[in-house]
């Protein structure tokens, strides 16, 4: 990490401060928003990276910087997936199929320390793990941050220490390995409440905690329905050649035009299957039958169908370094 950090970025960490998303009334606001502050992100910060979970506002995340990276002759960073050893087998799919397509250099961040026990000891989500078991780094993490007193903690990813462990403790270990000074996330304002006072430049300064870098967060002030209104009026028009460009919304992998299969298209099979959120494949269920796009995403909870959603722990979690 350069030894001036911050003092290089000139950002205004006060953007979005006391906003949401009714304050981008149209379509055309968000985007212009978007394309505004990934511009900034792009120029602005040394190491950036582009935090990319394969799910949907991730993936609108990385159209626009690899949008803005065109139109303005900047650089698509690498992207950063963590891998949690609890993801969906299609959820990699359609990652390392996109990142091909797209010629991205991807950053698997990995807890590998925990991976190896779990490797050699043939373990299932929800077997213990020894915290005698793990190394210096991690048991620091877990007695001395978390303050965790049991002997034992589960593989589970949705778990205080689980997801510590698995998610931050692997992002901030590869923000230190790459000398990351900025990360453009897909974080979104009406997504859950801890995040509702996010700005679009959120800076994460505090080395006791995490290595100094900022969040650049260039999607908080689209909503769920915004986000599948950008997907299908842009997205995919613009991935896929042999799309309609009018906004075409399918209604089933039986309705997407021509002779296109839900594999053709940068969205990942699990929002067709419905589930509207992607966690771990132990504790994330479908929200319903239908498309994600399609559910009533107005009397419903995006998040109702993971196991994760208390906001306490999320809140804890963010201070921790997690998104």
């Amino acid at each position: 990490m350069p030894a001036n950090f911050p003092d290089y970025v000139d950002v205004d960490y006060e953007d979005g401060d006391g906003e949401d998303p009714v304050d981008y009334p149209h379509i055309n606001d968000k985007i212009e928003k978007a394309i505004e502050v990934t511009r900034k992100g792009l120029e602005e910060y040394e190491n950036p990276v582009v935090m990319w979970t394969g799910g949907k506002d991730s993936t609108l995340t990385l159209y626009f910087v690899k949008e803005v990276a065109d139109r303005f002759d900047l650089e698509v960073p690498p992207v950063v997936f963590i891998d949690h050893y609890q993801h969906f087998d299609e959820l990699f799919d359609f990652v390392e199929r996109w990142a091909d397509e797209w010629d991205l250099d991807v950053i698997y961040a990995r807890n590998e320390d925990v991976g190896e026990y779990v490797e050699a000891n043939d373990l299932e989500p929800g077997d213990d793990i020894p915290v005698e078991e793990l190394s210096e780094h991690n048991q620091h993490h877990v007695r001395e941050i978390l303050e965790y007193e049991e002997d034992t903690f589960p593989f589970l990813l949705d778990t205080y220490v689980g997801n510590h462990l698995l998610k931050t403790v692997a992002l901030n270990d590869t923000i230190e390995e790459y000398d990351v000074d900025g990360i453009l996330s897909g974080i979104r304002w009406d997504e859950q409440e801890s995040r509702a006072d996010e700005t679009f430049f959120s800076p994460r300064h505090d080395p006791d905690i995490y290595p100094p870098h900022d969040r650049v967060q260039t999607i908080l002030q689209f909503a769920e329905p915004d986000v599948w209104e950008a997907y299908w009026n842009f997205v995919v028009p613009d991935t896929v050649e042999e799309y309609p460009d009018d906004g075409y919304v399918p209604e089933s992998t039986d309705d997407i035009p021509g002779d296109l299969t839900k594999e053709d298209l940068p969205v990942s099979p699990k929002y067709f299957a419905g589930f509207r959120s992607l966690g771990s494949e132990v504790s994330t269920d479908k929200s319903a039958e239908e498309p994600a796009w399609l559910q009533d995403m107005a009397n419903t909870t995006e998040r109702a169908g993971r196991a994760q959603d208390k906001e306490d722990l999320m809140e804890r979690l963010r201070d921790l370094g997690y998104m």
